[in-house]
């Protein structure tokens, strides 16, 4: 029976109403996929919409999936077919790439996300000549899981005309296919089909030699040690050797340089998507160390436009999810990958790093955005200003590093954000500086309107010149208005008071427990003697320890002092003996 006589015979399909909707809405597809390919090709520099372009395409083959299930069309050499009918309206180059390469049909499955779409119009545009990979090479490689083909490739019978071969392959094509298709969640799937099978389907097929063999489900076992094994590959030997290869040719010298870069800029790309930020820094190194040699003008262009595209912000964002979830020890290596890029970049990391929430994380961009602070810290400035404590404190910590010369300045703007866990993590930053600057800042919080600020600044200002906090806390100890603050804040000041570790501040200490209280004041000698009792504990000395043991073997104080001075004796002891203390007293 020959083709002619089949198709006369064969019901046509457009009979039925549901197979006119399908044409129609596969038509659809074909109109806005080819309308956002010739977008694209206009637009090539642009790549930040691509996306757009193709937006109407995934949604009309998103609709033809929901309502119809997978959109299966075969490929000719003008035009995409189903039912017979042509797709697009008029003949176009664009499928006779894919039916030079041995692609006959296209399978767009329910849930074809548009990053899939994306890469198939991508292959659709790209220059095959140039990149050195047909179409079917470069969708083997790319995650294409909701997007299949069939690959027919070197069907020759002897004695029988193209035609002729070409309809028995179709019918061939389509028949293993239908045998392929499973609703098994096994991936590698398999076709049990015979000779008598086909023989049975297909007719005007003169004879099928040979069969497929049946297959064994691949267990998890071996799914798993395939998939390790095929990681390993990638990973440990076929990066390597893709470098040394590509550098071995730019070292021989290449008459299109923009060819060198475009190999570059791809093997940049697979990288990142490898998560294989090693290879990367390796990459930079070679081409510093190649571009001072003599006559490498070429390589020295070649390298700073890879670190220009390290820096776009598409890859950027790329890094910015790998930082997100990447282990320990990857930390150093994306350190260093943005270590080389340029200061220009300075904008992108700062709108980065607000994606970034681990501390971490945030912190190996911080260092790397002080370096570039160093020639434009009016970014970082700006920022301080924010809502967000964490930028802040960010901002703070790499002005700090950057040792900008006018932080000091800016900090002081910062103590007076309205956030008061700002505040406070800006003061232990700002005390870090140990500059007399640093020092006068925390001095001037301790007339801060917030308590936690007033005694945070008393616990840091003894962490400078500890003769003048002391000045400057008795100061503040003795003013009309401390009694009135809380016996929190009494306490702390008195800690902090103690902490400086004079012997006058011991002395101070002592004598306040040796004052005995009249019936009039016994109230506010019994606070001060707890206050006492505080700063004994801040000094933290041999002198401080055996103060608190006479306090405590002084039974003539009262029991709050004893239980206060019995707690302060056993924090003292353990700080000062640690396991090896002496008994306690009493």
């Amino acid at each position: 029976m020959t083709a002619a006589t089949d198709a006369a015979t064969a019901p046509d399909p457009l009979a039925d109403p549901e197979n006119r909707q399908r044409l129609e809405l596969a038509k659809a597809f074909a109109f806005q996929l080819l309308k956002g390919i010739k977008q694209i090709g206009m637009y090539r520099h642009n790549e930040a919409r691509y996306g757009e372009y193709i937006s109407k395409a995934h949604e009309a083959v998103h609709q033809y999936t929901e309502r119809f299930g997978p959109l299966i069309f075969k490929v000719e050499q003008q035009n995409f077919h189903l039912f017979d009918q042509p797709l697009f309206a008029e003949d176009t180059p664009l499928p006779f790439k894919f039916w030079r390469d041995g692609i006959r049909q296209f399978i767009f499955r329910p849930g074809l996300r548009p990053d899939e779409l994306l890469t198939f119009t991508l292959v659709a545009l790209s220059d095959v000549e140039k990149q050195g990979e047909d179409t079917v090479a470069q969708l083997w490689r790319s995650p294409l899981d909701n997007l299949e083909y069939v690959v027919v490739e070197g069907f020759k019978v002897d004695g029988f005309s193209d035609e002729e071969v070409q309809v028995s392959v179709d019918k061939i094509v389509e028949y293993l296919y239908s045998r392929l298709r499973s609703h098994s969640e096994d991936y590698l799937r398999f076709a049990r089909v015979t000779a008598e099978d086909l023989e049975l389907k297909l007719e005007g097929v003169e004879q099928v030699r040979g069969a497929v063999i049946a297959g064994v489900t691949a267990t998890d076992e071996l799914k798993a040690k395939l998939q390790k094994e095929i990681a390993e590959e990638e990973h440990s030997r076929l990066f390597p050797k893709l470098v040394s290869s590509i550098f071995q040719v730019a070292e021989a010298g290449v008459d299109d340089p923009e060819l060198l870069e475009e190999m570059f800029l791809q093997l940049l790309d697979a990288l990142l998507l490898q998560e294989d930020f090693a290879i990367i820094n390796q990459i930079v190194l070679k081409l510093r160390a190649m571009e001072d040699r003599p006559g490498m003008s070429g390589i020295r262009r070649l390298k700073a436009t890879f670190v220009d595209k390290m820096g776009e912000e598409q890859r950027l964002v790329r890094v910015a999810d790998v930082l997100r979830t990447a282990r320990p020890s990857m930390l150093a290596d994306i350190g260093r990958y943005l270590s080389s890029l340029q200061p220009t970049t300075l904008p992108t990391l700062l709108d980065v790093l607000e994606t970034l929430d681990a501390p971490e994380h945030r912190l190996v961009l911080c260092d790397v955005i002080a370096e570039f602070c160093k020639a434009n810290a009016t970014p970082i400035i700006q920022r301080l200003s924010s809502e967000r404590p964490m930028t802040v404190r960010d901002m703070v910590y790499v002005l700090e590093r950057a040792q900008h010369p006018d932080r000091m300045h800016f900090f002081g703007r910062v103590l007076k954000h309205r956030n008061l866990a700002v505040r406070l993590d800006v003061m232990g930053t700002i005390a870090r500086g140990r500059s007399i600057e640093s020092r006068r800042l925390i001095a001037e919080a301790l007339k801060d309107d917030n308590a936690q600020v007033r005694v945070q600044a008393a616990r840091l200002l003894p962490e400078y010149d500890r003769e003048q906090a002391y000045q400057q806390l008795v100061a503040v100890v003795k003013g009309n208005q401390f009694k009135k603050r809380s016996p929190e804040e009494q306490a702390a000041f008195y800690t902090a008071l103690g902490s400086t570790g004079l012997p006058i501040a011991l002395s101070l200490m002592t004598q306040l427990l040796a004052v005995k209280a009249q019936l009039w004041n016994r109230a506010r000698v019994l606070e001060e003697k707890l206050l006492a009792v505080h700063g004994l504990a801040g000094v933290q000395s041999i002198q401080s320890y055996k103060a608190l043991q006479a306090v405590v073997e002084d039974r003539s104080q009262p029991s709050e002092v004893l239980v206060a001075a019995r707690r302060a004796l056993a924090e003292t002891r353990r700080k000062l003996f640690g396991d090896a203390a002496p008994p306690e007293a009493g």
